[in-house]
């Protein structure tokens, strides 16, 4: 794992990096930064983001649910736990099953990861299995 300020520290040596106003970011998982004196071709400002959930967590502003593609609702990308809706969608469920189930999925998504907690044990499946 490479933290976030590894990530930082490696761009700073190529770049000038300036916060992003801390209020744009909402519940997205990226933390971004301007790059002093870089624009787009279409004269945006370039930015770039740093997804930091391990070594700068976000989960307490998290709204993310993930929707396999293979039809699992996973509410954490480090969720152990994922819910079934291709099973519903094939066996023919209503809108208002497959709705329950989803709000179901997301009733139980946690307050954080708890990657840092000695109890915890990775998905089994990871990330890029997934999609994230």
């Amino acid at each position: 794992m490479i933290t976030a300020e590894e990530i930082l520290a490696r761009l700073e040596t190529e770049f000038t990096l300036d916060a992003a106003d801390a209020d744009t970011r909402g519940s997205a998982p990226a933390e971004l930064f301007h790059v002093r004196g870089a624009r787009f071709p279409n004269g945006e400002q370039a930015t770039v983001g740093v997804i930091g959930s391990v070594t700068r967590p976000f989960c307490g502003a998290c709204d993310r649910v993930r929707l396999t593609a293979d039809g699992q609702v996973r509410n954490c990308l480090f969720a152990r736990e994922e819910s079934d809706l291709r099973s519903l969608l094939r066996g023919g469920a209503t809108d208002e099953e497959i709705a329950e189930s989803w709000t179901r999925a997301v009733a139980t998504k946690l307050p954080g990861h708890g990657i840092n907690d000695p109890s915890f044990l990775q998905p089994p499946r990871p990330m890029s299995a997934i999609g994230g």
